[in-house]
């Protein structure tokens, strides 16, 4: 295994429309697309986490629906950022529907926000992020554990 820096609990969130678009981000710090996504702050819960990182990234408001997993495995879970950090993520990765405000793209974190089909996302997309696309189209009912 390579060298970790350090390990973060994170969360992501999955948001589909109802012709199963997702909404992915062309995130500003590796310029590569993915789920709205981030870290948990300190003193927040995993819920809390995922409503302020999508209000961040998105300007959208959303509802919780289900928890899609928990994922951990450092096989697709250790993440080298452009500064050389190598950091290990425990993801909660939720869905979540949208509940109010209007998609803009205004955050520092993103560079472009929008709905994709999924038979049509881009190539440049982050390398765990399509499992749990896959798992949250999957209409499983319990979580997945990986």
């Amino acid at each position: 295994m390579k060298r970790i820096d350090d390990v973060k609990a994170g969360v992501a969130v999955v948001i589909l429309t109802k012709d199963n678009q997702v909404l992915l981000q062309k995130r500003a710090d590796v310029g590569l697309w993915g789920i709205p996504s981030g870290h948990i702050e300190i003193g927040e819960t995993v819920s809390e986490a995922a409503i302020r990182e999508v209000k961040e990234e998105t300007n959208l408001d959303i509802t919780i629906k289900k928890l899609i997993g928990v994922y951990s495995d450092p096989k697709s879970q250790v993440f080298e950022y452009p500064n050389g950090k190598v950091v290990h993520f425990i993801t909660t990765c939720f869905l979540a529907e949208i509940t109010g405000g209007k998609l803009t793209c205004h955050s520092e974190e993103s560079l472009d926000i929008k709905f994709f089909d999924n038979d049509k996302l881009p190539n440049d997309l982050l390398n765990m992020h399509p499992k749990w696309l896959k798992d949250a189209l999957s209409n499983r009912g319990e979580a997945f554990i990986r």
